[in-house]
């Protein structure tokens, strides 16, 4: 089954995608304009320094992160809600296993075709 069918699966009945470096993702539902991805975090895992044109929103469910967003530092644990604009350089180092909600707009395209970088470490 491809990827544009895989959309209207129940988060339940997807798999996750390794990324490497401890981190690994599931589609949750997209379309052109916006798409959410649940991202699970092993205890030391890092989002290395990267940038893009989509508007992102990341929710914390759960664990304990160190995010530095065009060169300021937070902290951000579960419930807490992050917002980044597009272009700014940002990176996440997570400090305590667990689980980020991203939301970005427009939609991912490299993410769907697997021609981005990845921020994670190998494969």
């Amino acid at each position: 089954m491809g990827r544009k069918s895989e959309k209207y699966i129940l988060t339940k009945e997807m798999e996750w995608e390794e990324l490497g470096g401890g981190v690994s993702r599931k589609m949750l539902g997209w379309d052109n304009q916006i798409m959410m991805v649940q991202v699970k975090f092993e205890k030391g895992a890092e989002g290395s320094p990267h940038q893009h044109f989509h508007t992102q929103t990341t929710y914390c469910i759960s664990g304990k992160f160190e995010f530095v967003i065009d060169g300021v530092k937070q902290i951000v644990s579960g419930g807490d809600g992050v917002y980044i604009e597009p272009n700014l350089l940002h990176s996440a180092v997570c400090l305590e296993a667990g689980m980020l909600i991203d939301t970005f707009s427009p939609v991912r395209e490299d993410f769907l075709d697997g021609s981005g970088v990845s921020y994670f470490g190998d494969k």
